[in-house]
């Protein structure tokens, strides 16, 4: 599954399964584009390790793959607009966009703020849609057919109490999904969610030093082990590939058996 010649955003990247993603795209002869928020040093890491695939490629049949840092907040349609524009303007295209930015607010629903539930929709469900918009526009305008990626949760179907707002937001992503699928179809644009469980990121690190909860959620996983950055980059590698071409708006479950095992502790 190469992926030479192709342009990839992903939003959200400098740490995590953001990361994993642009690796292995990267590695697959993607130019990827790196998008943070708040922590350019994390970005740069990422850009490193693009840099790394890159220099250890030595083959006239593996192109080397280009990484570009841009710094934008998902949760502003105008930092989006701006985003997209410095990427198309860089490498010339977008071919790949992968909405992986996503944040959650830990609250009993009676105390959930205006404010949090404000920040968690705008950035996983309004910033997700008025990126796929812009970069549609794009495509259209290029005449070209393109690919959509969108990082959901299992928590698009799963109950996840005392965090109501995110479990919203990825349930919008799924419709989203579901609809543009039949939309963009006849464009030639493809769309599709990965939705990840417990996967072991710095988002997950107070876990990871909690034995206790650890133990309690790997007896949730029938597989018996949290998920890592790659197993979900290895999955948007192939829905951004031409092996893909013919699946639009499903949602494919990196979780281990989590979702069909899952009770609450």
């Amino acid at each position: 599954m190469r992926l030479d010649g192709k342009v990839a955003l992903v939003t959200g990247s400098s740490q995590g399964i953001g990361q994993g993603i642009v690796l292995c795209l990267a590695q697959a002869g993607a130019n990827v584009v790196i998008n943070y928020r708040s922590h350019p040093e994390g970005a740069e890491e990422t850009l490193a390790k693009v840099e790394a695939i890159g220099a250890n490629c030595h083959l006239a049949c593996c192109p080397q793959s280009y990484g570009y840092t841009l710094q934008a907040n998902l949760g502003s349609v105008d930092e989006i607009r701006q985003l997209i524009a410095e990427s198309i303007k860089h490498f010339g295209k977008l071919d790949i966009l992968v909405n992986n930015a996503g944040i959650e607010k830990h609250a009993a629903f009676w105390d959930v703020t205006e404010a949090d539930y404000d920040a968690v929709m705008n950035v996983n469900l309004k910033g997700v849609f008025f990126a796929t918009q812009i970069f549609v526009q794009h495509l259209i305008e290029t005449k070209r057919t393109g690919k959509i990626i969108n990082i959901s949760s299992v928590h698009e179907e799963l109950p996840f109490p005392n965090f109501t707002a995110y479990c919203a937001s990825k349930g919008g992503m799924k419709m989203l999904t579901r609809n543009l699928a039949v939309e963009l179809g006849a464009l030639g644009i493809t769309i599709n969610n990965v939705a990840p469980g417990a996967i072991e990121t710095p988002i997950n690190t107070k876990l990871l030093n909690n034995p206790e909860k650890l133990g309690a959620l790997l007896q949730n996983i029938p597989l018996g082990r949290l998920g890592q950055p790659q197993d979900v980059a290895s999955l948007v590698k192939f829905l951004a590939s031409a092996e893909a071409d013919y699946i639009t708006g499903s949602t494919f479950f990196v979780d281990g058996g989590l979702l069909w095992n899952y009770q609450e502790q």
